[in-house]
């Protein structure tokens, strides 16, 4: 038994869970003096987000794989530069085609016209006014990413205050704005791109930001909204921009994990969480797989809202109602990974060498026709056999990333549904077919890929679920649907981090404001827990 954590001397709080989120929640409630512990149950911190190597010499970013969305507030307050935190920007996003050099569109703004010029002169003089339009709106969605979700139906003077702010900011918008919002809030990727753009080579690759990790074509209504995000992505205060973090996605929970260290907390891995102490309807702390019990005031939740309630929480401690709304709350884990160990760098046939336009994300996307094919496959229950796939090359990015001369290829693939329709336990089974539709895909591309392969990882979201612990392998921890945001992220009524049980806090990616490596569901929840003198 720990000498801290029992019944008369117990933590103040305990983190179920080390991805990003959880590492963050601890943080805070450390730098505010609080006593903390983490429980992680793999062999390292990071969930989601961790580096591994998995083939001798080659470091790979297992699931998630480029950064935007993470708080400049969050890096501030937690220092995460002096805890070695550093990114490097993604310059350019590359879109190939099969005929022609393809599409790239550049950090500069004068190059992408140039490129979009050879596709419609008209989308070139459209880009960079529809990128100002978007930019705007993206200003009024942010600040609900830093702050807690705003609740309708309360009648506090402080949530009153809240939804005026949304207010003024939606009425500053001006008509025009205003009717785009309406528009990107019900449309699909396509539609809306179409409103704007003729060329089907430029909105492909655009419609795309609409539909990662979610169970939905580029057609589909909804999609549309989730463009915005990649317009309110920002690394060192420069708006739109993604990044590779130096080591990988790791390198960005490793950077937190020593930042909360240092405020006092203690990280244990390797320690399992088989359940939720429950006394009197409030939680009291945990008990792990091999028994033990470590008593704490308050325990975090860093695990997906279906795991955190039906799994370690149980069906028989909650209210009747939050329990069904939990049972369908969407996960549908919908994308895979694969992660190759390269001999040589695979020159695209049409733009060859390796310059400027593959150091950034290149996105197999050339039609829409194609992504909605792709979509069709999935939704009667197998993987795409030419699916959507977005590759970053760590190694170009980060030399750190595999030995001299040889490079690593990650590669973000969809759709890969966790529903097969011979049941998800059989991924097993489809598991090397999965990842020879990913690498047939892209050898199209990449003549010389297949004979440069050294090593290949595959996870289908099934292993994300088995490895990483994660409901369906959503690492989302449930669809960005908007039926699944804001005040209803993950039930209505109960977005601001508390949950019906007493002393059981959420700051997952299942809670507000979402998925992605953003940081603030923890952040937020702490700061609130904190606020409340729950710890």
């Amino acid at each position: 038994m720990a000498t801290l954590g029992s019944e008369q001397n117990p933590w103040d709080a305990i983190v179920i869970g080390g991805g990003h989120n959880g590492l963050t929640s601890a943080a805070y409630l450390a730098r505010a003096g609080r006593k903390v512990l983490v429980l992680e149950r793999r062999h390292l911190v990071g969930g989601a987000s961790v580096t591994e190597e998995i083939y001798p010499g080659f470091k790979y970013t297992v699931c998630s794989y480029v950064v935007s969305l993470l708080r400049p507030w969050i890096i501030r307050d937690l220092e995460l530069s002096k805890h070695g935190l550093r990114m490097v920007p993604l310059e350019c996003s590359y879109t190939p085609q099969l005929d022609g050099p393809g599409l790239c569109r550049w950090a500069d703004p004068d190059l992408t016209r140039q490129e979009i010029r050879r596709l419609s002169p008209r989308d070139a003089d459209t880009y960079p006014e529809f990128g100002k339009l978007m930019g705007k709106l993206a200003r009024f969605a942010k600040p609900f990413i830093d702050e807690i979700a705003p609740d309708p139906t309360s009648f506090k003077p402080s949530d009153f205050l809240q939804l005026k702010r949304a207010a003024d900011r939606f009425r500053s918008l001006g008509d025009d704005l205003t009717a785009l919002q309406f528009k990107l809030t019900t449309m699909g990727g396509v539609d809306f791109l179409r409103e704007f753009f003729e060329s089907d080579q430029l909105i492909a690759p655009m419609s795309c930001s609409g539909i990662i990790g979610t169970m939905l074509g580029v057609n589909s209504p909804g999609t549309a909204y989730v463009l915005l995000h990649h317009y309110m992505g920002e690394i060192d205060g420069s708006s739109r921009a993604w990044a590779f973090p130096v080591g990988g996605t790791g390198a960005v929970s490793e950077a937190i994990a020593s930042s909360a260290r240092s405020f006092g907390a203690e990280i244990r891995t390797e320690a399992a969480v088989s359940q939720m102490r429950i006394k009197n309807g409030r939680a009291t702390g945990v008990v792990l797989e091999g028994g033990e019990e470590i008593a704490a005031r308050s325990v975090v939740s860093g695990c997906d809202p279906r795991l955190t309630f039906l799994g370690l929480v149980g069906r028989e401690h909650l209210p009747g109602d939050f329990a069904t709304s939990i049972e369908r709350y969407k996960n549908r884990g919908s994308s895979g990974k694969v992660n190759i160990a390269l001999d040589r760098f695979p020159e695209f046939a049409h733009r060859p060498g390796i310059g400027p336009h593959v150091t950034g994300d290149v996105a197999i996307a050339p039609s829409t026709d194609y992504l909605e094919t792709a979509f069709d496959e999935a939704k009667y229950g197998t993987f795409s056999r030419r699916p959507f796939i977005n590759v970053v090359f760590p190694s170009l990015l980060d030399r750190g990333m595999a030995p001299p001369g040889k490079h690593v290829m990650s590669c973000f693939v969809q759709y890969a549904p966790y529903d097969l329709a011979s049941g998800a336990e059989t991924w097993p089974e489809h598991r090397e077919a999965f990842g020879d539709a990913v690498v047939d895909t892209l050898a199209e591309y990449m003549p010389t890929l297949k004979e440069d392969i050294l090593h290949r990882q595959v996870l289908s979201p099934w292993d994300i679920q088995e490895q990483m612990g994660i409901t369906e392998g959503n690492i989302f921890h449930g669809e960005l649907g908007l039926e699944q945001l804001l005040f209803q992220r993950p039930v209505a009524g109960w977005a601001r981090f508390k949950t019906p049980i007493d002393g059981l806090w959420l700051g997952s990616s299942g809670a507000h404001p979402g998925g992605g490596i953003m940081g603030a569901p923890g952040a937020l929840a702490a700061k609130e827990m904190l606020k409340a003198g729950a710890v």
